[in-house]
C-alpha cells in the first residue's frame, strides 16, 4: 500500500515567529497536520482510495459523499497549501508581474487585495480558511469551513491560503484572530508561490 506521507514544512519550525511560533508548528503541524495524515492512511486502507493521490481522495469522496475520508484527506491538502503559503519573510515574496497585473485587474490594486483577504480571514465565522483564487478569468477571495477547499471545483485554481482554524494561532494570539491575520497579510505571504499557481 503507498501511504500518504506528510509533506516536510518547507522551512524551519521557528522560521515565521514570532507570528508563528515554534510552539505553535510543533502542535500544529506535527499534531494536528500529522494527526490527518494518520487517519487517513487508516480510514483508506482496503478501499477504492487506497493508492490515490491525495488531490484524487479529495475530489473523489467529495462527490461520494465520503465525508470522513474527505474531512482528513481535504484538511492534509489544505494545509499542505498553507505552509507553502507562508514565508520567513514575506518581503522576499513578491509577485510576479504576471500575478500583480491580475491582482491589478480584479482588486484595483495590491493593498486592496491584500485587504480582501484579510477581511475574508477576519471575517470567517468559526474554524475555515481565508483563500486567493482564479476563477472565471479573475482573481476573487473566498473563505471555506472547515475541512471545505477549492481543491477539484470546476474552473477554480486556489493561489494563496490563510488558516483560521484556532489551532492556528491560539496559542501566539489567544481571541486576536485580526493581529495574527495581519501580521500573516503583512509579513508571511508567499507571493512566489501564488505566482507560480496562477500559469
Amino acid at each position: 500500500m503507498k501511504e500518504i506521507t506528510l509533506a516536510p514544512l518547507p522551512y524551519a519550525e521557528d522560521a515565521l515567529a514570532p507570528t508563528v511560533t515554534a510552539k505553535t508548528i510543533s502542535f500544529h503541524y506535527g499534531k494536528h497536520h500529522a494527526g490527518y495524515v494518520k487517519t487517513l492512511n487508516g480510514l483508506v486502507a482496503g478501499t477504492k482510495y487506497e493508492g490515490m493521490s491525495l488531490e484524487d481522495i479529495v475530489v473523489f469522496s467529495r462527490t461520494a459523499g465520503d465525508t470522513a475520508i474527505f474531512n482528513n484527506a481535504a484538511q492534509i491538502w489544505n494545509h499542505d497549501f498553507y505552509w507553502r503559503s507562508l514565508a520567513p519573510d514575506g518581503k522576499d515574496c513578491e509577485p510576479s508581474p504576471e500575478l500583480l497585473a491580475a491582482v491589478d485587474a480584479s482588486f484595483g490594486s495590491f493593498d486592496a487585495c491584500k485587504a480582501a483577504l484579510a477581511d475574508a480571514a477576519v471575517k470567517r465565522f468559526g474554524s475555515g480558511w481565508a483563500w486567493l483564487v482564479a476563477k472565471e478569468g479573475k482573481l476573487v477571495v473566498e473563505s471555506t469551513p472547515n475541512a471545505d477547499t477549492p481543491l477539484g471545483r470546476p474552473g477554480v485554481k486556489p493561489l494563496l491560503v490563510i488558516d483560521v482554524w484556532e489551532h492556528a494561532y491560539y496559542l501566539d494570539w489567544q481571541n486576536a484572530r485580526a493581529a495574527y491575520v495581519k501580521a500573516v497579510v503583512d509579513g508571511h505571504l508567499n507571493w512566489v508561490f501564488a505566482s507560480g499557481n496562477i500559469k
